[in-house]
């Protein structure tokens, strides 16, 4: 979370003339609630089961930029799904730019609590390992959306042409 996936994904998605999704997003249409009335009604579990059955029908589209929500890749086969038929790039920052980019949203479930800042430490640490998993990672801090979406272009087309 607030890192950018969804303005860079944007972005990325305009300059390849792709569609842009986001598993939130999608999510929140499936089940006709927001993913917080999810967490709180249901359960951080059920919002997961959610995720991946939204995951599993993008695996058969093309064209996509997907923006994932920040804890999917650490559930589950979700990363090796993504691996199977996407680029998969993790966007980066330190937790103190995480707060400062999101201390405001009132619909982030896992940040309700005391010390949001300090729960946002612990996601990063638990889910570090997924994220170095990615294809590629990319440092947001102190950039533009303009030059991460051209990295992450520059990156798509990099890997394109190295594919078999």
């Amino acid at each position: 979370m607030g890192t950018g996936k969804s303005v860079v994904g944007q972005a990325v998605a305009a300059q390849l003339d792709f569609t842009f999704v986001d598993t939130d997003a999608l999510v929140e249409a499936e089940a006709g609630v927001t993913i917080t009335e999810i967490f709180r009604d249901q359960g951080e579990s059920a919002f997961r089961q959610l995720e991946q059955a939204v995951l599993r029908e993008l695996a058969a589209r093309v064209r996509l930029v997907i923006a994932t929500g920040g804890g999917l890749a650490a559930h589950g086969d979700n990363l090796e799904q993504l691996q199977s038929h996407a680029l998969v790039i993790c966007l980066w920052a330190s937790p103190e730019t995480i707060f400062e980019r999101v201390r405001h949203h009132q619909h982030r479930p896992l940040l309700q609590g005391d010390d949001p800042q300090g729960r946002i430490r612990e996601l990063l640490v638990a889910r570090a390992p997924y994220y170095r998993r990615a294809d590629v990672l990319i440092q947001t801090e102190g950039r533009s959306v303009r030059e991460v979406a051209a990295q992450v272009v520059h990156q798509f087309h990099a890997a394109r042409s190295a594919a078999p």
